[in-house]
């Protein structure tokens, strides 16, 4: 028995902008889309920008201030909190790429994208959790809106979203999530190095639908599609790919290394990247 579509379900998630209440409609919502409660029809808009608390305060990218390499415990708690923000922002991305492009393909990919707005549901949670042990919390420092701006600007057309979304921004995060995981357990802080360890093993997963559902599109319109997420990227990112990369954990995520080392040698990424 249904209880309406998922795309009302995905807009709903959307708008609930207190942390924890969205974390907890975005589980109902991925239980509902498992257990068939839910139509795969496309009957509500998804709102312009999603609900928001009234913390952390948002910031642009160059007015955020530098929170060191997570030496500190005040460094660890500024770098998870940072952490925390891009995985609050990951759930709106995910659940807004079902509801907004889900019927321009198969039901596959409203699955795909339902279960990795769990995961970030489930990363933020764990992150926010940790913070409180550190006596911190979700929302103590400011944060910056960069994920939602490129969500913004490539909301008129899927390739454009799983080009910069995924296959960029969520893409850098394997690139430097071990690093930061090594810092962690260095300062001995293995807890938080457990938990970023777990959010990267996701995150592999999670490029790798970017990957295949552009690689989808592509073959539908017999674009070749390296070259066209070139293209993309040069007209929808605010900068471009910085090295080094973890040419290992992008390949298992289907993301090989002619799509993104032509556009390597250009100049650095903006800080939007750079704060993932």
């Amino acid at each position: 028995m249904t209880t309406g579509s998922i795309a009302e379900a995905c807009a709903a998630v959307l708008r609930e902008g207190e942390p924890l209440a969205k974390v907890k409609l975005a589980r109902r919502v991925a239980r509902d889309w498992r257990r068939g409660m839910l139509a795969h029809r496309f009957d509500t808009a998804m709102p312009d920008s999603p609900g928001r608390p009234d913390r952390p305060e948002l910031l642009p990218p160059n007015r955020m201030p530098k929170r060191g390499r997570g030496g500190s415990e005040k460094g660890r708690i500024a770098l998870l909190h940072a952490l925390a923000h891009i995985e609050f922002s990951a759930i709106d991305l995910a659940f807004d790429a079902a509801g907004r492009f889900g019927g321009q393909f198969p039901r596959r990919f409203v699955n795909d994208w339902i279960s990795v707005g769990a995961d970030e549901a489930m990363h933020f949670a764990v992150l926010h959790r940790r913070l409180r042990t550190l006596g911190s919390g979700y929302g103590a420092l400011p944060a910056h809106a960069g994920l939602w701006e490129a969500a913004e600007a490539t909301a008129h057309d899927a390739m454009a979203r799983l080009a910069i979304v995924p296959m960029v921004l969520e893409a850098r995060g394997l690139d430097v999530t071990p690093e930061t995981v090594a810092r962690f357990r260095g300062g001995g802080d293995e807890t938080s190095a457990r938990i970023l360890h777990r959010i990267f093993t996701d995150e592999i997963r999670h490029v790798g639908f970017g990957a295949k559902w552009f690689g989808y599109l592509a073959a539908g319109h017999d674009i070749e599609p390296a070259a066209h997420w070139q293209m993309l990227v040069r007209r929808y990112f605010r900068g471009v790919v910085k090295p080094p990369f973890n040419v290992s954990a992008r390949e298992s995520a289907g993301l090989t290394r002619d799509f993104y080392e032509p556009l390597a040698d250009m100049e650095p990424m903006t800080a939007q990247a750079d704060r993932l």
